[in-house]
């Protein structure tokens, strides 16, 4: 069995907003996925990634911006880690 990661950063905190950023991980080595190999997300929300079979195990926490940083420009906040598994050897 190897894993497949997906991130997906998330426009807001709820599973059905807009993908905004994203990185791909495949333990299986069918794919060698890099950074900005592509200008299209890979599902335009996290729910679409769901409804792929992907499982969610992860969501970053929310968390309220300090007072007086509330429009300060950061890390992409609304981060969520999904998996496959799959069957097979590694090529």
């Amino acid at each position: 069995m190897r894993q497949q990661v997906l991130v997906l950063y998330l426009a807001t905190s709820v599973l059905d907003s807009d993908v905004v950023g994203w990185s791909r991980y495949d333990g299986t080595g069918r794919t060698r996925p890099t950074t900005g190999d592509s200008d299209e997300p890979p599902y335009p929300t996290g729910l679409a990634a769901l409804h792929d079979g992907w499982r969610l195990f992860q969501a970053s926490q929310l968390l309220p911006p300090q007072p007086g940083h509330e429009y300060d420009v950061s890390f992409l906040k609304h981060e969520f880690f999904f998996e496959k598994v799959e069957d097979g050897l590694r090529l």
